[in-house]
């Protein structure tokens, strides 16, 4: 489990994921309150991740719901490799030595561009990172997962984007424009205000791979979703215990 043969307590090990999930915190941050080496720190936070994840679909399921209204799906500002919370992102300063791509590249050119991408519901948030912005392969998987965690979908909104055409759902394009409304009067895509949340909280970050950037958003995404219900701690925890069974298994 990731309490075992760690340095930490069990206690500090919460304590460190609840102040990386759900605050401003940074890992180098959060060693400091803790007192404890940044490493300590990072790998515990990064065990008790990895399950979490596994175990909040299953976790989601005791949820009694029941949602109304449109599903809300919209694509980020594209973000690219090595993002560290800049939009564009700093150009990284030479320091000589190897002109290989350091551990927040990954392959591809640089520059390579990743979109976030978001389903909103009343009560169920869901953000992926994905490269690119195709629907079969970048937008249908966030839909998807929308469904398989909450209800029938229902109708989609979404913007112009060309990609949405694709889906096979009851479809509504919603106009995008400065005054936050459609022609009609109907409120924009409610998921960029999301974005805008999750913006602050990925400059923490010194950098990110692409699969680092997925795992962040989706942690975030998670947090906020149980948020939003007004769960406890306790099902925090039992997130990560049933990931943890869940992996041994």
């Amino acid at each position: 489990t990731p309490f075992h043969e760690k340095q930490l307590t069990t206690g500090e090990v919460l304590l460190a994921y609840l102040l990386y999930a759900d605050t401003l915190l940074s890992i180098s941050q959060i060693a400091v309150v803790l007192d404890r080496a940044y490493k300590t720190v990072y790998y515990a936070i990064r065990e008790v991740e990895a399950a979490v994840t596994r175990g909040f679909p299953l976790v989601w399921e005791q949820f009694q719901q029941s949602i109304s209204g449109p599903t809300q799906i919209d694509e980020s500002s594209p973000v690219c490799s090595g993002y560290k919370g800049q939009d564009p992102p700093r150009t990284s300063r030479y320091r000589g030595g190897s002109s290989r791509s350091g551990r927040s590249r990954w392959k591809g050119r640089h520059g390579d561009q990743i979109t976030l991408v978001a389903a909103c519901r009343d009560v169920l948030r869901v953000i992926r990172g994905h490269l690119g912005i195709s629907y079969q392969g970048d937008l249908e998987p966030v839909l998807q997962e929308a469904e398989d965690l909450s209800q029938r979908l229902g109708e989609v909104w979404t913007d112009g984007l060309q990609a949405y055409r694709e889906m096979e759902y009851d479809h509504r394009t919603v106009i995008h424009d400065e005054r936050y409304v459609s022609a009609d009067g109907v409120h924009i895509n409610q998921v960029e205000c999301l974005f805008s949340l999750v913006k602050p909280w990925l400059r923490k970050f010194r950098g990110l791979s692409k699969q680092g950037l997925e795992q962040a958003a989706h942690t975030f995404g998670i947090v906020r979703s149980l948020n939003l219900v007004g769960a406890s701690l306790e099902i925090v925890v039992d997130c990560l215990a049933t990931g943890s069974l869940h992996s041994s298994t």
